[in-house]
């Protein structure tokens, strides 16, 4: 248990400048990718084997290959072969021969060094512009547990995304998703969290009982999820530290369902299912009060706040199919948004509050598509068997969702970017559904 804290917990992972090194403007103009365009050419990037200044023996081979792959992973950039490098790094402190970085066409260089000893490491690296022969920005370091080096890495990963792309990164972040085993119609789930890739799986339930939707708060510090242990569905509110487990919004005879935090983390809103009907309920988690949302005959589910809290957005089946609706936090008429062929759910929000995330099922294919927040310029990223239950990245970027192949396949996780360029499956150690992306760590 105590490594499960140890990975679930934001630990120390300090922050230091290396050097004044200062930032030219030419420098900036020069190595910078605009998100969001549709055609993106991956930026040419060499990453030499990060420095052992002592102690860290393969750990620095390894955090040097987290973060090629981190950065290889979101389809923005192209790591150049390391035999091709001309220039050996075999020091830190050694100065960077511009022209033989350039003779083999990079655009930009990481060069870094690890030391590890007494249970800490500690990482430091330079980001340099090879054609305008500067270093981009203050060269840095990130400390932390020596167990933790895999977090060092993806810091160090989203630092130089964040400088070419002039946005937050996304690498040092944690899922939570349903793993599942067993047979198709014995299948067995469990609660488990993950790094972002897929590394560092820890197990939060057992199997006793079906777990489904599990999200986490806007601090990451708690998780909702929907369980059957009382052999009808309801709401729980695990404290991650502990893991300590209590009932939300328990009401007799009723199921609930589908919950998700406000983005202040004192409200939960969700479905609850009374006399065959269901409707959307705004809980406040310390008080206990409980509010109806929508009042209505149809079925009313999967609400997720907008980012500043004042709207929520749900699907519902009352123009007859399910579609996706936009209604104040507080209640109210609800207005329609979608208004293409086929059916919509799940809809979540960005954390950037531009567009809207959902699944749509259409001819026999089903889609993770996004929309603006009135339901204009729809894009649908992907199609197959069964893609379901998009997450965004923390910067609203990316979108996790899961895909189920046909027949007696299992189910897992990919991630597609807002362009629906970059389609990658994630490796996981179980067949896995359900994820849900936390906050950006600290």
């Amino acid at each position: 248990m105590s490594r499960l804290r140890h990975l679930l917990s934001a630990a120390a992972v300090a922050v230091a400048f290396v050097s004044g090194v200062g930032l030219s403007t030419a420098a900036r103009a020069e190595l910078t990718i605009t998100l969001g365009t549709p055609v993106i050419e991956p930026m040419p990037f060499a990453l030499p084997s990060f420095v052992d200044e002592g102690g860290a023996g393969g750990m620095a081979g390894d955090i040097s290959a987290v973060v090629a792959a981190d950065l290889i992973g979101t389809g923005l950039f192209e790591q150049i072969p390391p035999n091709a490098y001309i220039q050996q790094v075999t020091s830190f402190d050694a100065p960077v021969s511009y022209p033989d970085w350039q003779a083999i066409n990079a655009q930009a260089l990481i060069t870094g060094a690890v030391q590890a000893g007494g249970g800490q490491v500690a990482v430091k690296f330079c980001l340099h512009d090879v054609f305008a022969n500067n270093t981009l920005g203050e060269c840095l370091q990130f400390a932390g547990d020596a167990g933790s080096w895999r977090r060092v890495a993806h810091k160090v990963a989203d630092a130089v995304y964040s400088r070419i792309t002039g946005e937050t990164g996304y690498f040092d972040s944690r899922v939570v998703f349903v793993a599942e085993s067993g047979p198709k119609n014995q299948r067995q789930k469990r609660l488990a969290v993950m790094d972002y890739d897929g590394a560092n799986v820890s197990y939060l339930t057992d199997s006793s009982s079906i777990v489904l939707a599990p999200r986490f708060s806007p601090a990451g510090d708690r998780i909702l999820f929907t369980s059957y242990s009382s052999g009808f569905p309801q709401i729980y509110l695990m404290d991650v530290a502990s893991l300590q487990i209590r009932s939300l919004g328990e009401q007799p005879g009723t199921m609930t369902f589908a919950p998700r935090f406000s983005p202040d983390g004192s409200r939960v809103v969700f479905s609850l299912e009374r006399g065959g009907n269901t409707d959307i309920y705004l809980l406040d988690i310390n008080s206990g009060s409980l509010s109806q949302l929508t009042n209505a005959p149809s079925i009313e589910t999967a609400p997720s706040f907008s980012p500043d809290g004042s709207q929520i957005v749900f699907e519902s089946d009352r123009s007859g199919g399910q579609q996706i609706y936009i209604m104040s936090a507080s209640g109210g008429e609800p207005r329609r948004v979608s208004g293409g062929a086929g059916r919509y759910g799940t809809p979540v929000w960005s954390p950037r509050g531009d567009y809207i995330a959902f699944t749509k099922q259409n001819q026999g294919r089903f889609h993770i598509g996004v929309m603006l927040t009135d339901g204009s310029e729809e894009k649908l990223l992907t199609s197959s068997y069964l893609d379901e239950g998009p997450t965004w990245a923390p910067n609203g970027r990316v979108i996790m969702f899961t895909r189920q192949p046909p027949g007696e396949g299992s189910p897992q996780l990919w991630t597609v970017d807002t362009t629906g360029r970059v389609l990658r499956p994630v490796q996981t150690e179980t067949a896995a559904s359900d994820p849900a992306w936390s906050p950006l760590l600290p």
